[in-house]
């Protein structure tokens, strides 16, 4: 029989809002959240191991979820109430699962032969990272590296910022000397997004083997990086200001690359 909770005092909703608020709790318990239907699926569909789903049935039919999602070891009802005690936006369909996160390692990175991938430096908010989610997947980027994150990945705001597309990309964090030191022994030429850069970043030859790195919009990238780096490119800009918000940026400099390569057409 499915458990039917319509408290909030409930221990197992009272953890699913620590587990949303404490990044070192969802690192204790090695525990997501995930809300709405189609991003569960997506992270089902990427090999996530769901641990247990809260379907609130004022909105969705549990028999519907468990079988889009394929799933019913731990199935609980929520009142909407709860529901709305948890859910981060109101248009989810109804759904909220814990499940077991992956956490990549470069061994476990799978590459075409000229790959395209995204460093980000220090990112700290977590909607820019999602919106960065969204390009990669739309532009099916090899992978993004996250050096010296500020930000969980797994952050729920990463989660629903991205719609889920944390799940569809190869997503890994790493510090800044380990990724520069992987990208030097794979050969793969990194591209430094810098004000002070003077060659443009549609002037360059990116359909080889492919590394674009972006800072944080406050400070850009470090002197490490940008020492450490074989090109650095600019974005022409003719208005008064100087630069762009980071996913913008990224989107630019990312489907300039899908351009040259023709889309992989």
């Amino acid at each position: 029989m499915i458990e039917k909770i319509t408290s909030t005092s409930n221990p197992k909703i009272k953890n699913i809002l620590k587990l949303q608020q404490k990044s070192s709790e969802r690192k204790k318990q090695n525990v997501i959240v995930i809300e709405g239907l189609r991003e569960i699926g997506l992270a089902v569909k990427a090999g996530i191991k769901l641990n247990a789903l809260f379907v609130c049935t004022d909105i969705i039919s549990t028999d519907d979820v468990i079988s889009e999602l394929k799933f019913n070891d731990e199935v609980f009802e929520v009142s909407l109430d709860v529901y709305n005690k948890l859910a981060y936006r109101s248009s989810t369909e109804g759904v909220i699962a814990l499940a077991i996160p992956k956490q990549l390692s470069f061994d476990d990175l799978k590459l075409r032969e000229n790959p395209l991938i995204i460093v980000l430096e220090s990112v700290e908010k977590p909607g820019n990272l999602g919106a960065i989610l969204r390009t990669a997947d739309a532009a099916i980027v090899d992978a993004v590296i996250i050096c010296d994150p500020l930000t969980d990945i797994y952050n729920p705001n990463v989660i629903r910022s991205s719609v889920g597309c944390v799940f569809t990309n190869q997503v890994l964090a790493s510090s800044s000397d380990e990724t520069i030191n992987w990208l030097k022994e794979n050969k793969i030429e990194s591209y430094a997004a810098a004000l002070t850069a003077t060659e443009n970043y549609h002037e360059k030859d990116l359909t080889k083997s492919t590394a674009i790195v972006m800072g944080t919009e406050a400070v850009g990238l470090t002197d490490k990086w940008l020492k450490n780096t074989d090109n650095q490119i600019i974005i022409p800009m003719s208005g008064e200001i100087d630069s762009l918000n980071v996913s913008t940026s990224t989107a630019i400099l990312v489907f300039e690359a899908m351009r040259q390569r023709n889309f992989y057409k």
